[in-house]
């Protein structure tokens, strides 16, 4: 280590970062009035960009993955295409990857703030990432469509990613359940889903981000753009010092001084403290070998 962590802080590509990491909870606090405003079922028909159930009291937008669902079931038998889905995700997608993860997702900031209860944390291997894409394409996508195929709308469907989702028993089935006993009429959540909800706050305390890291098929949607999008981060080696700043501030266990805008980070920016990892807003550089260097020529003697 060629220097101390402090050290390391006081240059001035640093400042930016830290900038960046006081202004986060602001812009998710401000987002999370955006996803709770009630204003009005009819904007259920315009997917959203993060993961948020739409059966929520408070809220407005459509679930993506919801949607994403339920055009699954219909495809074997009628064959409609959710143009509007796809064109917000894959917009929201080119821009800025998965940024919207880390900064916009009511979810993800409840799991930040359970995330900051001082309890001991579990570090999980980055390969846990890919069982987003194992509930992508099997809750999401393939089995909807199957039993779509067999008759059975979704919302009839025994088991799906809308039965399951932790997001759906804390945002829906939380409040309805308890406005049932208030009523007297007992609690509503059935034992799987009421199950669900309790392992996942459990979870939340002893790993940083649980649902993101492991099971989101939204978020692992979105981090396949991250080495392309607009938005993205960029590493200047000769600005790092190998202070391992960035390794530390990540909570996500990505390894950014070694490979950046990989599909395991939800750009929370973090790793941006360290002066060496920047954001940027263009086209992702493409990588190059550099040149080897040319010694200076000797003057004349002759």
């Amino acid at each position: 280590m060629k220097c101390e962590t402090a050290k390391c802080e006081l240059r001035e590509p640093a400042e930016l970062g830290r900038r960046l990491t006081r202004l986060r909870p602001w812009v998710q606090t401000g987002f999370l009035a955006v996803w709770l405003a009630p204003l009005g079922r009819w904007l259920h028909g315009i997917p959203g960009c993060v993961f948020h159930c739409y059966s929520c009291p408070l809220s407005s937008f459509a679930c993506p993955v919801g949607v994403a669902a339920n055009y699954a079931a219909l495809l074997p038998v009628v064959w409609e295409v959710p143009y509007l889905l796809i064109g917000v995700l894959v917009l929201v997608g080119a821009v800025s990857g998965s940024l919207v993860c880390g900064w916009a997702c009511p979810f993800g900031f409840l799991q930040d703030l359970l995330g900051r209860v001082p309890t001991p944390k579990l570090l999980l291997p980055g390969w846990v990432g890919w069982f987003r894409y194992g509930v992508l394409a099997g809750l999401v996508l393939l089995l909807p469509a199957v039993l779509g195929y067999r008759g059975i709308p979704f919302e009839e469907q025994v088991i799906s990613i809308c039965r399951l989702c932790p997001a759906g028993a804390l945002e829906a089935g939380l409040p309805y359940s308890a406005q049932s006993v208030m009523a007297g009429n007992g609690w509503m959540m059935s034992g799987l889903k009421t199950g669900i909800l309790v392992t996942f706050l459990l979870a939340a305390l002893f790993i940083h981000r649980p649902w993101c890291r492991m099971l989101c098929p939204l978020g692992g949607f979105l981090a396949l753009f991250n080495r392309y999008s607009l938005f993205h981060l960029r590493f200047e080696a000769r600005q790092c010092v190998e202070c391992n700043l960035c390794r530390s501030r990540c909570s996500m266990g990505v390894k950014v001084d070694e490979r950046v805008n990989v599909t395991g980070c939800i750009r929370c920016l973090e790793c941006t403290t360290c002066g060496a990892i920047q954001p940027a807003f263009a086209l992702p550089a493409t990588p190059t070998t550099p040149s080897p260097a040319v010694p200076p020529a000797r003057p004349n003697q002759g």
